[in-house]
């Protein structure tokens, strides 16, 4: 049962709307009798089962009626509506800067709302201060300063007039802009001055530019702390541009700064610019169109580099304040635009300009190329300084007699490889597992070396020559795999002169050699290309690039073929030294494991050990190392053609036999050409010379003597 009536403020009326009851105690006139009504109309109205023992009921007039029961349940009866909190578990009421449709504070009324309370108009109009201006939002309000103001701290907003530093922004910000400008000229009069620069020798140059480089940058980051309402400011000239920025707050570890300058950009994390908590911080992003004519590459001083460099950008600038702070957590990111074009002759850097009290230089320490392309380059480094693109030129310059050994040792190579596929494909007498091998081995090494003398400098077409470099990254990967299986081969072979019934393992390596010999490069290349793409291909050569260890893709698992390879062949001289030591050893089997062992060792010096001379082209027996590394690699498949084939008896006898079989049928074939009419003598004569060996002249020919 619910008691008709509703109150608020001290006041219960019906639902109706009739009649009206004081529910303070007192009756309203022309109303005897009714002293009991504000008790009964309270139980009456009590939604739900009371719990008499647990109740506690208390009526205050002060205010209007104030209930503070304890019932059973968790929920609130009525439910309140939206922006409002019940009380007591009886009433709801609305939160702060709501009001009641109804004006009432507590209610009970299931259609009530609660509206938003615009304290910026009257009655209330929230006075904000001068400049400042009251905005209403759901729930509350916000002072923020009028358009052309801004606040002195840099923030957007503040709750009252105490609050206000409103100023004006276009004021400070023209004068700060002004002195920044100034700031910047200065130094573009010292750039241009070439007077200044063309007298006294490079430590004086490099000592004046270093205390040009440091004052520039104190200049600046002063100028921005001393208007820290501009956030960011940008201002250049023909020679330089500049870019700041000031920090107060970071809303998170991973937020980035992006600066731009002259077509040169910077992305700095935003922990590593915030130096004072208590105050702003600033960082500043400079970069000079003219100084890299001053601070050329020949300030490039780096030990092992003896050849000429030159600078391929614009030199830049970062620094962070207020205590031009070096020092970052995290590195930072700096894109250069080239300001030439890809050089096919030498190596990209990164420098940066190591100040020194008498002078300066070029230096690459705590500097890594991460990527460039044909328009930019991309770094990042570990510190902040002055950073410039620099590319070294090798002294070694483009060697003709190298080209000639290149070019004529891959041509003959490539012949050796087909004539030994083709044996290893045809000669039946030498058909076998290790055949098998060498027939791959040869494949993969002839498309690897037509491909490298064809392709290597198709550097035009940037997928195309990825995917050059991919191609031969698997196919130079598959020719050592091709190799490690020969070498296990081999152990099993010499395993078998010691374990009777070892064949089992000879179907393994049936079964495995391909899925092996052909998938794990194709495993490797195809993870390093799903992982950093971007390093296939040089702008000199379809090759792997260098930056971020990605060449070991190729070298790591080549080295670790090669280490296996040669646990192969000291397992192997092993079991020959104990097959040798026995009465009972085959003869013939020993020297045939005896000669396997030698050709395999061959082949790991041939594809495992010249590789090593082109790690090794370094210091002054580089040009020497060069000219070993490229003989030896460019003739390999001569040497594969050498020691399996010309030195195999069984090949050789094959070799004899088709020369044999190729006489027969041209001596058919001459026979066929001279008629009946023709003189014997001729016949005889034509037959003498060109059928009959050396050795049986004289002796009676039986080819000779049946055919005569």
């Amino acid at each position: 049962m619910r008691c008709p009536v509703r109150w608020d403020k001290g006041q219960l009326r019906t639902q109706e709307g009739t009649p009206r009851y004081d529910c303070s105690g007192h009756l309203p006139t022309g109303m005897p009798g009714l002293a009991l009504l504000p008790g009964l109309c309270l139980l009456l109205s009590w939604p739900g089962d009371l719990d008499w023992k647990n109740s506690d009921v208390v009526v205050s007039t002060a205010e209007g009626l104030h209930i503070t029961p304890t019932r059973r349940g968790d929920s609130c009866n009525p439910h309140c509506p939206v922006h409002s909190t019940c009380v007591n578990s009886t009433h709801c009421t609305c939160d702060p800067g709501f009001r009641s449709e109804s004006g009432y504070k507590f209610f009970q009324f299931l259609l009530e709302t609660c509206n938003d309370i615009d304290e910026c108009r009257p009655p209330i109009s929230v006075y904000c201060g001068v400049h400042g201006e009251c905005r209403n939002i759901e729930g509350t309000f916000e002072c923020h300063c009028l358009p052309g103001y801004e606040l002195l701290s840099g923030g957007t907003r503040f709750k009252n007039s105490s609050e206000n530093t409103c100023q004006n922004v276009t004021t400070s910000s023209s004068r700060t802009s002004k002195q920044l400008q100034k700031v910047v000229e200065e130094v573009k009069s010292h750039l241009d001055n070439t007077t200044l620069w063309r007298s006294g020798n490079k430590t004086d140059v490099a000592t004046k530019v270093t205390k040009i480089l440091k004052q520039m940058e104190k200049n600046v980051l002063e100028t921005a702390l001393r208007s820290p309402e501009k956030t960011t400011q940008r201002v250049q000239n023909s020679s330089v541009a500049v870019e700041t920025r000031v920090v107060r707050s970071c809303s998170g570890w991973r937020e980035l700064f992006g600066l731009v300058a002259q077509s040169n950009a910077m992305e700095i994390h935003c922990t590593d610019v915030l130096q004072n908590p208590q105050g702003p911080s600033a960082v500043a992003f400079i970069s000079y169109s003219s100084l890299g004519r001053i601070l050329d590459g020949s300030f490039f001083q780096e030990p092992g580099e003896t050849g000429r460099a030159h600078l391929s950008s614009q030199v830049v600038s970062a620094t962070i304040g207020p205590d031009r702070n070096l020092s970052v957590r995290q590195p930072v990111s700096l894109t250069f635009q080239r300001t030439q074009g890809v050089s096919r002759d030498g190596q990209v850097l990164c420098v940066y300009w190591a100040s020194q009290q008498w002078g300066g230089h070029w230096s690459t320490d705590g500097c890594l190329l991460v990527g460039e392309n044909s328009t930019h380059v991309f770094c990042n480094a570990t510190h902040l300084s002055s950073f410039a693109v620099l590319v070294a030129l090798s002294q070694q310059e483009e060697d003709f007699v190298l080209d000639v050994i290149t070019y004529v040792g891959l041509g003959l190579s490539l012949l050796c490889l087909l004539l030994a596929a083709l044996t290893f494909l045809l000669c039946k007498a030498i058909q076998n597992t290790s055949t098998s091998i060498h027939l791959q081995l040869s494949l993969c090494l002839f498309l690897a070396h037509l491909l490298f003398l064809t392709a290597i400098d198709r550097t035009e077409i940037r997928v195309l020559c990825a995917i050059i470099a991919g191609a031969l990254h698997y196919l130079y990967l598959a020719a050592f795999t091709w190799m490690l299986l020969e070498g296990l081969n081999l152990f099993l072979t010499a395993r078998n002169l010691m374990v009777v019934n070892y064949s089992g393992m000879n179907k393994v390596i049936k079964w495995l050699m391909f899925p092996v010999g052909y998938g794990v490069p194709a495993v490797i290349v195809g993870v390093s290309a799903a992982s950093r793409p971007h390093l296939y291909g040089t702008p000199r050569r379809c090759w792997l690039q260098l930056q971020n260890a990605f060449v070991w893709s190729f070298l790591g698992p080549i080295c670790a073929m090669a280490c296996v390879n040669f646990v192969f062949f000291l397992s192997v001289l092993c079991i020959l030294r104990r097959k040798l030591s026995s009465l009972n050893s085959e003869v013939s089997t020993i020297q045939n494991t005896r000669m396997l062992t030698f050709k395999a060792t061959a082949q790991l010096v041939i594809l495992g050990c010249t590789w090593c001379l082109g790690v090794l082209q370094v210091g002054p027996a580089a040009k020497l190392l060069a000219y070993l590394f490229t003989i030896v690699n460019t003739l390999q498949g001569v040497f594969i053609f050498l020691v399996y084939c010309l030195l195999s008896q069984q090949v050789r006898k094959w070799f004899r036999e088709l020369i044999r079989t190729k006489s027969m049928s041209e001596s058919l074939t001459l026979s066929s050409r001279f008629g009946p009419e023709s003189k014997p003598s001729e016949i005889h004569e034509e037959k003498i010379v060109k059928l009959e060996p050396p050795a049986t002249r004289g002796q009676g020919s039986p080819w000779i003597q049946s055919t005569s």
